[in-house]
């Protein structure tokens, strides 16, 4: 689902499957220094662009898309509100996310896609029969998915709903739901064309098609304002010219996206053709090799059912709901895709090369450097969502059926999300090492014990507090997860490839805390002297953000540079020899 609750946190990065013979392989001496060819590069083939091409569309393309998707959740937020109505919406958005996983998004990243890449390279065809009966399964295989989730629509509402919410709010979700979900079919068509069009080095499409999706949701919010206001009203007041708007219109965004990718498949020359001899996918091995995946997402998936269950009983308070807490896990994604996915980006293409010719001192390097930098440059992002929280939610979100009050309830749950923003990015990074060995079997096994204490914690705080805390509880619950994430799979992948730099790490993460200590308290004592305090409006909230901002980034700055952090130091210097070009 672009830019929403949940998204894929265990899909391997397209540069992580082998290059193939003769292809371009980069060695870069550190993440900073430009890329140096070590091979010959191979011809491209027509109508594949070269990698500083690619690069730049993706790059771009990727900013556009997370501005028009936070675009998006701002509307959300504007025209429904963060009660029951916005609640129902969030609900029932995610069922077809959750389903496509359930079914096909961590595979097709770690499995499907490496196989194209393999079959592209040695059939005769260059893979183009095999894709189509790939094409063909799958079609029909997610036709199937969709309609048996239609039917079994009250079963998911009672599942990630609550027993405590209202008859109206669950019949809410459940006509909502009946309009979303065939997203499921359009969605992993959306993501298996990405992947042939990928795979036959076309970029632009796939990166730009989610960019239509977005519009297409805003001007339905928009229409739904114009038509209807934006204002906050129960969930039995629901009619269905609404509900056929707000649903109708999510399920058009996402049929527009799958139609806009349609002329780049024939641009690449791959031609659609019906073939149901699908014993020549060789069905064993795909099964064989996404069975630990598959182990993965459905573990993922408790954790997520317990998650919106415990919001929804929280939403029903008229506490902080699915929707809150789906704003702020996007603002802690947005930051860990700018920074963490840049850098993972970079470093799996290498650690991969690494790890299959035994190099395991490279890939220790890899990781270590790529540990410190992640925690060095996402310090100072942490620190303004927990220091400027308040205006953050203001500034963002507070706009129609947003109320101050729920910019409040906000604020608290991001104070708290702050927390899990590096041990999220540290995890991520530790997994995806395990991927570059290759291997999915541990992450899988790892995922069981971490969504278990996560389980567990959330549970706890949510038995503990009242309903008020739920959102940041639950928020919580993620932190201590990621950081049980970081602690076991360290531990693994000292067995496998040696020690990684522990010491030197724990130096960084000990002078990256004081910098960002020193910066908190600035901002802190910056917003006691600013107006508006707690609760600023607008105006006061955007010139806390600029002020403080501002403020914490350059004393975060200053003193890294004066405790020779040295990977603030080497980010300093790779600025100032662009400025210098």
């Amino acid at each position: 689902m672009g830019d929403g609750l949940y998204r894929s946190a265990n899909a391997m990065p397209q540069g992580s499957a082998p290059p193939p013979d003769g292809a371009t392989l980069i060695s870069i001496e550190s993440l900073d220094q430009p890329m140096v060819e070590t091979t010959a590069p191979a011809p491209e083939p027509p109508g594949e662009g070269n990698a500083a091409s690619n690069s730049a569309v993706m790059a771009i393309g990727s900013l556009v898309s997370r501005g028009t998707g936070f675009l998006r959740t701002v509307v959300l937020g504007a025209a429904l509100g963060t009660f029951a109505v916005g609640n129902a919406y969030t609900t029932a958005q995610i069922f077809p996310g959750m389903v496509y996983e359930f079914l096909l998004g961590g595979i097709l990243t770690s499995v499907l896609i490496p196989v194209l890449v393999r079959r592209r390279k040695a059939d005769p065809d260059q893979g183009q029969a095999y894709a189509q009966r790939l094409l063909t399964l799958a079609v029909l295989g997610l036709a199937v998915a969709a309609v048996i989730a239609v039917i079994a629509a009250p079963v998911l509402t009672a599942l990630y709903g609550s027993e405590e919410t209202s008859d109206d709010f669950q019949k809410l979700v459940t006509l909502l739901s009946y309009l979303m979900l065939p997203m499921i079919f359009f969605t992993g068509l959306s993501a298996l064309i990405s992947a042939v069009l990928n795979v036959r080095g076309h970029f632009a499409a796939p990166m730009w098609t989610p960019i239509l999706n977005n519009l297409v949701v805003i001007a339905t919010f928009g229409a739904y304002i114009a038509i209807f206001g934006a204002k906050v009203i129960p969930a039995n007041e629901m009619t269905p010219g609404r509900i056929t708007l707000l649903g109708g219109g999510t399920l058009l965004g996402v049929v527009i996206q799958a139609a806009g990718l349609l002329p780049a498949l024939r641009k690449v020359g791959f031609r659609w053709r019906w073939r149901f001899d699908f014993r020549a996918l060789g069905l064993r091995e795909l099964g064989r090799l996404g069975a630990w995946m598959f182990c993965y997402v459905a573990v993922s998936q408790i954790g997520l059912a317990v998650l919106f269950n415990l919001l929804n009983r929280a939403g029903h308070e008229d506490d902080a709901g699915p929707l809150i807490y789906n704003n702020v896990f996007l603002l802690v994604m947005m930051a860990h895709g700018i920074v963490a996915v840049s850098i993972l980006t970079a470093l799996m293409p290498r650690m991969s090369a690494a790890a299959a010719e035994g190099r395991y001192a490279d890939v220790v390097a890899d990781l270590s450097r790529g540990t410190r930098v992640v925690t060095a440059v996402l310090a100072p992002i942490a620190v303004c969502y927990a220091v400027l929280a308040s205006p953050i939610a203001v500034v963002l979100f507070r706009y129609g059926a947003f109320s101050a009050e729920s910019a409040t309830a906000t604020s608290v749950v991001l104070l708290v999300g702050a927390l899990a923003l590096i041990p999220f990015a540290v995890s991520q990074l530790f997994t995806f090492a395990f991927y570059a060995l290759p291997d999915t079997k541990t992450p899988a096994l790892i995922n069981i014990p971490v969504v278990g204490i996560r389980v567990v914690v959330q549970i706890g705080l949510f038995a503990a507090f009242s309903t008020s805390f739920t959102a940041a509880g639950l928020m919580l619950g993620n932190a201590v997860s990621y950081l049980a994430a970081v602690v076991i799979t360290a531990q693994l992948l000292r067995r496998r490839i040696g020690r990684f730099g522990l010491g030197e790490i724990m130096a960084t993460v000990g002078k990256v805390i004081v910098a960002a200590l020193g910066a908190a308290l600035v901002g802190w004592l910056v917003l006691q002297l600013l107006p508006g305090g707690s609760t600023p409006n607008r105006v006061e909230a955007l010139i806390h953000l600029i002020v403080g901002g501002g403020l914490i980034g350059l004393t975060y700055l200053g003193l890294a540079l004066l405790l020779r952090i040295r990977e603030i130091s080497e980010v300093v210097q790779l600025v100032r020899r662009k400025i210098g070009r």
